[in-house]
């Protein structure tokens, strides 16, 4: 169990925001950070620190007015820190190799993996043949209703038919090198863990997981290590203090289970 840092870009800036409030309409979304720095900036401060494996999200759609601006801060951060960083957001067979290119580790998939509700094999046998499976992961930011946690896409905006469960880890897990899981309900609440969820990521035996959303205390990540079994690897964003938050950063580098 180790920390995984983040840096979240929207509207061309780097932010840390209410996952469940990020609308396509009008590119808003519940702010509670927006930084006066540059994403290179953060990717420097992980690069100083050793700390490698962390994700650039950008947050905005392809084709917004802002979906530019957040790929120049991205290949920013990429630049700062080549091969310590994993990159998502409107990534494609087609694009994917720019970002590899501009020194992401891994790029991170969701919105193409899954379309219309379901799993697209097509476009993830695409992209596994594009990048190798040792460089993809892919995000199953998740979101609950009343028989479990479904994946969800478009900026956590759309449920698919894909339930979270081992099978689906299973399933899942032959295409990729790690996955990373949004805890959507409570990204950016800094509340307290999606218990429920952690439980059964700790419970599956196989890649890498990275669990981000809720953590807002130093006991949070204690229950984090407890359900998921000192397995799941973890995100703090908006109650880290270098985000506007009381959780000291260094101290949360420096911890190890």
């Amino acid at each position: 169990m180790r920390f995984r840092p983040c840096i979240d870009i929207h509207n061309g800036k780097v932010k840390q925001i209410v996952g469940g409030s990020l609308a396509d309409k009008n590119n808003r979304a519940d702010e509670n950070f927006v930084s006066d720095k540059g994403a290179e900036f953060y990717a420097k401060l992980y690069r100083d620190r050793d700390i490698s494996g962390g994700h650039i999200i950008l947050l905005n759609a392809v084709g917004s007015e802002f979906y530019e601006a957040d790929r120049r801060q991205a290949f920013a951060a990429l630049e700062e820190y080549p091969g310590g960083l994993q990159v998502g957001g409107g990534i494609t067979s087609e694009n994917v190799a720019e970002f590899l290119n501009r020194g992401a580790s891994h790029v991170i998939v969701t919105s193409y993996v899954f379309r219309d509700g379901s799993v697209n094999y097509g476009n993830l046998k695409k992209l596994v043949s594009a990048v190798g499976k040792e460089r993809l992961v892919l995000d199953l930011s998740c979101r609950k209703k009343e028989d479990g946690y479904y994946i969800v896409t478009d900026r956590w905006q759309k449920f698919t038919d894909v339930k979270l469960d081992t099978g689906a880890l299973d399933m899942l897990a032959g295409y990729c090198d790690e996955f990373l899981v949004h805890a959507v309900d409570v990204e950016g609440k800094a509340r307290g863990v999606e218990k429920p969820l952690a439980e059964l990521l700790g419970s599956w035996e196989g890649i890498p997981v990275t669990y981000a959303g809720g953590i807002g205390s130093y006991d949070d990540i204690d229950v984090l290590k407890d359900l998921g079994r000192g397995k799941l690897d973890f995100t703090v964003g908006s109650a880290l203090d270098i985000f506007g938050g009381s959780l000291d950063f260094e101290r949360i580098c420096n911890y190890r289970s």
